[in-house]
């Protein structure tokens, strides 16, 4: 099958829903994390309580509370790393082995070549490795943290003391953001995969996954939280899963 026979299974619908994928992972990756914003997000908010860990850290004796909470990041992204990567590796496995390709994967998209069937899946794959990516890079800046704040000197009042603090916790914004970048393209890998089932499913499949994310970082309960913390004689809060 030659180029030309093969775009010819493709038509601007499909070619319209991959630009709104990859658009609106984008688009939702600089509104997150802008601070430029009047309505900043979940991210953004969070940088400062982030910043006032680090001060915190440093009259907090022992330190133990703050080694265990980094210990849990790490862990979390090695955790998503990994399954990032198997992720792709059954994937890629997919692709290169025609057979089950052909006998599942083809019933879904109404008896397309194989050729057609791996590229969209290849869609899938391209944010599984930008996921990969950006866990394995959170990890190591989380590693770079745990570093600057085993060099924050005990004494508080050493001049060195605040500097290294505000180091670490720049050193930590910037592991969130990779992390929560990692997050956004495991959601958009798996709307990827309505793909499959023709451009349509696609197009709905994104947005539903580029909403979900903004409500997140934009309208979910737990920003309600951050920017109007409840009063400690206030009604207990309300079940929501944002």
């Amino acid at each position: 099958m030659d180029v030309m026979d093969l775009f010819a299974h493709f038509s601007w619908l499909d070619l319209a829903a991959v630009i709104l994928a990859f658009g609106s992972w984008a688009v939702l990756g600089r509104m997150i994390e802008s601070e430029r914003l009047s309505r900043r997000s979940v991210t953004v908010l969070m940088m400062e309580y982030r910043r006032d860990w680090m001060r915190e850290f440093i009259t907090r004796q022992p330190r133990i509370f703050d080694a265990s909470i980094l210990a849990n990041l790490r862990q979390s992204t090695s955790f998503l790393a990994s399954a990032s990567m198997i992720a792709l590796g059954g994937l890629l496995a997919l692709i290169g082995n025609s057979e089950p390709l052909l006998g599942v994967a083809r019933d879904f998209t109404l008896g397309a070549p194989e050729r057609v069937v791996e590229i969209k899946l290849m869609i899938c794959g391209v944010f599984l490795l930008q996921a990969f990516l950006k866990f394995v890079w959170a990890n190591r800046l989380f590693g770079y943290c745990a570093v600057i704040m085993s060099a924050v000197p005990n004494d508080p009042e050493d001049p060195r003391a605040l500097p290294r603090a505000m180091q670490a916790a720049d050193i930590n914004i910037r592991a969130a953001f990779n992390f929560n970048r990692g997050l956004r393209s495991l959601y958009f890998s798996l709307g990827s995969l309505a793909w499959l089932l023709g451009p349509v499913p696609f197009l709905v499949a994104v947005a539903v996954v580029a909403h979900l994310i903004w409500s997140r970082d934009f309208a979910s309960h737990s920003r309600r939280i951050l920017t109007d913390p409840p009063k400690p004689d206030g009604p207990a809060p309300t079940r929501d899963p944002g």
